[in-house]
């Protein structure tokens, strides 16, 4: 039997379970002393596609200079509207569960779902995540945008390792299907 490529999220948070300010500001993540980059090269490695919403790209887009980070990975962007793909983006504005079936169903390396905190809603009540790897920083921030969204849906996951990044701590668990 042919293992399906696996749906990954890989992000970080705040200790009370936000991922930005309301503002998306990310500005707290550089205030905590972490080690190497927490583990983003190692996992870069292990993923071909990654898959994101139309916010979190056009943070990306805005916050990020020089080339387009995703360049070597095919990079999905799903959005309500219909925008027309770039060298290195194709818009999505298609169901996530027949989509993302058909991605994990190809040949590959494993799948990245970065963000943000509607697109992961959408997943989780899809039950297409297989793995969450959530690096957890050691600030809250009080409000802003949180990592889950209030919900019926309840996952129960099963704890793969740890390990500390000087002040981070990355919890990688697997979903419970």
């Amino acid at each position: 039997m042919i293992e399906n490529r696996k749906l990954i999220l890989f992000i970080a948070m705040s200790l009370d379970g936000y991922i930005a300010t309301e503002d998306e500001s990310l500005e707290w993540l550089d205030n905590v002393e972490g080690e190497g980059d927490t583990g983003y090269s190692e996992f870069l490695e292990t993923v071909d596609t990654i898959l994101m919403g139309r916010k979190t790209y056009d943070w990306v887009m805005k916050n990020i200079e020089g080339e387009f980070p995703y360049k070597n990975e095919e990079c999905y962007v799903f959005t309500k509207s219909s925008i027309e793909d770039t060298e290195y983006v194709k818009f999505i504005n298609k169901d996530v569960l027949s989509f993302t079936n058909e991605l994990k169903k190809a040949d590959g390396k494993n799948i990245w779902l970065v963000g943000g905190g509607e697109l992961i809603h959408s997943f989780i009540k899809k039950k297409l995540i297989d793995e969450m790897i959530i690096t957890v920083a050691p600030v809250i921030i009080g409000n802003g945008i949180p990592l889950f969204l209030n919900s019926e849906d309840q996952m129960n996951l099963s704890l793969i390792g740890t390990r500390k990044y000087n002040q981070f701590v990355s919890l990688h668990y697997k979903v419970k299907k």
